[in-house]
């Protein structure tokens, strides 16, 4: 049996990632103020970190996140081909991070020295809980003994099913990644335009925009009803803070759908480089 690993851009809670016994995690970097670090799903400073984090964002640190090199996934992926173990990869959009050509080209140079074992990925389109959702119930398929074709095969098909819609607080951020231009950002933030974002076929995608931050929370409870949620999976909720906006939105979809599962997400430190603090976010499964 291969060995399941995922990596933090999946944002699953480092609880359900030891519930599952998955078995290797690769953990994106991101710096702060030129200190590098590696995300960990929150195991390290749980809360209080992410808080610290996104506090250091909103009095102006400077934040950036990397992608990872070739020599960084063969350290990765090396020492399981050469236990004599084959892996399975359910990885991050690979429309969002040009991590992914390095991590080609690592697996072409691993697969000339381990000509019998494999290294196979599966693309979940998303990031975050978007991707994290996807990991999660891959992973339980894995461990109940499916082959590795047959985990790719339940990506490609769940990861049509996955809704993710979320609203940033200040438009700044998205216009620093290059998601956004300096005029609609500007004009966005004169108006208090808020943009209500998806992912669509991996890459971020701008579903509209409302008036307002309380308008975008009600929004994004509504898309639950508007894209018919599948209540046999949760529903994640996304968030870089806890506090009043958090609670109105859990209240939203808590109104419309008493019976929800709702999971938490901290949105962590590499995710929340580029949508900032102030993120509020839903994933779920749509029947």
């Amino acid at each position: 049996m291969s060995k399941f690993i995922c990596d933090s851009n999946c944002e699953l809670d480092f609880r359900k990632f030891d519930e599952l016994k998955i078995d290797y995690l690769i953990r994106m970097p991101y710096t702060v103020n030129g200190a590098e670090s590696c995300y960990d799903l929150g195991r390290a400073g749980g809360d209080a970190a992410s808080e610290d984090f996104f506090e250091k964002m909103r009095r102006g640190a400077s934040v950036k996140t990397q992608a990872l090199n070739q020599a960084n996934y063969v350290e990765y992926f090396e020492p399981f081909l050469k236990a004599g173990e084959d892996v399975l990869y359910v990885t991050f959009t690979h429309k969002m991070s040009a991590t992914f050509l390095s991590m080609d080209a690592a697996i072409a140079e691993l697969k000339e020295k381990y000509p019998d074992r494999t290294i196979t990925t599966a693309d979940s389109k998303g990031i975050s809980m978007a991707a994290g959702i996807v990991v999660y119930y891959a992973a339980k398929l894995h461990n109940s003994g499916a082959s590795d074709a047959e985990v790719v095969k339940f990506v490609e098909e769940f990861r049509e099913r996955i809704a993710c819609y979320f609203t940033v607080d200040d438009l700044v951020y998205l216009k620093r990644g290059g998601r956004l231009s300096g005029f609609k950002a500007l004009m966005g933030t004169m108006l208090n335009l808020k943009p209500i974002i998806t992912i669509t076929d991996g890459a971020l995608d701008g579903a509209e925009k409302v008036k307002g931050r309380k308008k975008a929370i009600a929004t994004l409870a509504e898309k639950l009803e508007s894209e018919k949620v599948d209540l046999d999976y949760p529903v994640t909720v996304l968030t870089t803070e806890l506090g009043e906006d958090y609670d109105l939105l859990n209240a939203g979809i808590k109104e419309r759908f008493p019976s929800a599962q709702l999971w938490p997400c901290r949105v962590g430190p590499v995710i929340g480089c580029h949508c900032g603090p102030g993120t509020l976010g839903v994933v779920f499964v749509k029947s």
